[in-house]
């Protein structure tokens, strides 16, 4: 039965590896598709949008999709619509159905995202394995980029999607076998769902504060490099390194800082504060060192949002955590479209030293945001989402998975 588990569980990781590299590569690919559709910035930028529209309808509708249909009904339509999406886009469509293709790439990458979450979520050592799986997230980020340009070095870009999309096919199939097929609520979800979590202050507060860890996440990953070249008069080889130096913090926080904390007996509360308070803090050392500021503030940013989806759980009923997880990552969506999109306005206007005020008046909002929810969580015991079933059974000891 735990090897079940288990092996649930590695489909999780190896699904964020591929929604991360969807997301690495799309950096390198956009210079490419400007020059095949000949658009600019500008209308390229139009991709964002219609991505992030689909992956908040997605994450919005999951709790009635887990509700309805169950977990696996859930989790192979959204590794279905991610093949799809991938392989039609592999068809190079014209400009306008390639926006289309972004809604539905969106719609499941947001399905994809928030079952694996609220399945994490689920099982014991849940915040050690939500931290894992967000750090295979980070590898896959890494990885894309060398994917898209080892293939565009000999091939045209939408053969880097064929090549996503064909991933996701052994993903798909792993799913159908191995998630559980029950629905997690018999009640009408109109009346225990995405209703009932907009009207519980800890999941609106967790949507804010993963509103906002996402916009710092975003706008250091997308202006820092800008920032070190123009500001602080670094050479664009090395303030390359400086930008991978951060994603590779982000992804070993996730791998290494939850089981250090863990030692040291201090909770999710505890870690939560260590990461909060040691992000503002090196935004102060990116001041003063800005190529190692980078690589600590990314290794203290990590473990934030996989953390918070973690104590969902103990925020809500069994019944609503997969609606409350949907709720948290839609508000992860709306800060990654809107703070970057502000960073830049404000450094284009007043110029691109403010990036690092910014980013400390983010990281103080945080703690801002974390302090209630603490409050909240203090002598709360873990909730058990689910009843015990014959996948997860409590007297179970937990994996290390």
């Amino acid at each position: 039965m735990r090897r079940n588990v288990d092996f649930t569980v590695l489909l999780a990781y190896a699904a964020f590896v591929l929604i991360g590299l969807s997301t690495g590569v799309s950096g390198v690919l956009l210079l490419s598709q400007m020059h095949d559709y000949g658009v600019d910035r500008a209308v390229i930028g139009i991709t964002f949008f219609t991505g992030s529209g689909g992956f908040l309808l997605g994450s919005t509708t999951v709790g009635v999709l887990m509700s309805r249909f169950g977990t696996r009904a859930a989790v192979v339509a959204g590794g279905v619509l991610f093949l799809v999406a991938g392989l039609y886009t592999a068809t190079r469509p014209s400009f306008v159905v390639f926006l289309a293709v972004q809604v539905v790439l969106g719609y499941g990458t947001g399905l994809l995202e928030s079952v694996l979450n609220a399945h994490l979520a689920a099982l014991p050592n849940a915040t050690n394995r939500l931290n894992r799986l967000h750090a295979f997230f980070g590898v896959g980020a890494l990885l894309g980029p060398l994917l898209a340009t080892w293939v565009t070095g000999f091939a045209s870009w939408p053969i880097v999607w064929l090549v996503l999309g064909l991933a996701a096919l052994p993903l798909v199939v792993g799913f159908r076998m191995a998630y559980p097929s029950v629905a997690r609520a018999a009640e009408p979800v109109v009346a225990t769902g995405e209703r009932g979590v907009l009207r519980r202050p800890a999941v609106l507060l967790g949507a804010a504060l993963l509103a906002v860890y996402v916009g710092i996440e975003f706008s250091m990953g997308n202006w820092s490099f800008g920032y070190l070249v123009q500001e602080r008069g670094q050479s664009e080889a090395i303030s390359g390194y400086a930008v991978s130096g951060y994603w590779f913090g982000l992804t070993a926080g996730r791998f290494v800082l939850s089981p250090i904390v863990a030692r040291l007996g201090l909770g999710t509360v505890g870690l939560m504060y260590t990461c909060l308070v040691g992000v503002a803090g090196s935004v102060g050392l990116t001041w003063l060192a800005p190529i190692a500021g980078l690589a600590v503030l990314g290794f203290f940013l990590g473990p934030i949002f996989p953390t918070t989806m973690a104590v969902t759980p103990q925020l809500v009923e069994p019944r609503m955590v997969p609606s409350a997880i949907g709720m948290l990552n839609a508000g992860s969506v709306v800060g990654g479209s809107l703070m970057p999109w502000l960073a830049g306005v404000v450094a284009q206007g007043v110029g691109v030293w403010t990036l690092l005020p910014f980013t400390l008046a983010l990281a103080l909002l945080q703690l801002a945001v974390w302090w209630p929810m603490a409050r909240g969580l203090d002598g709360v015991p873990p909730k058990n989402p689910n009843p015990p079933t014959p996948l997860h059974d409590p007297k179970q000891h937990a994996s290390p998975l």
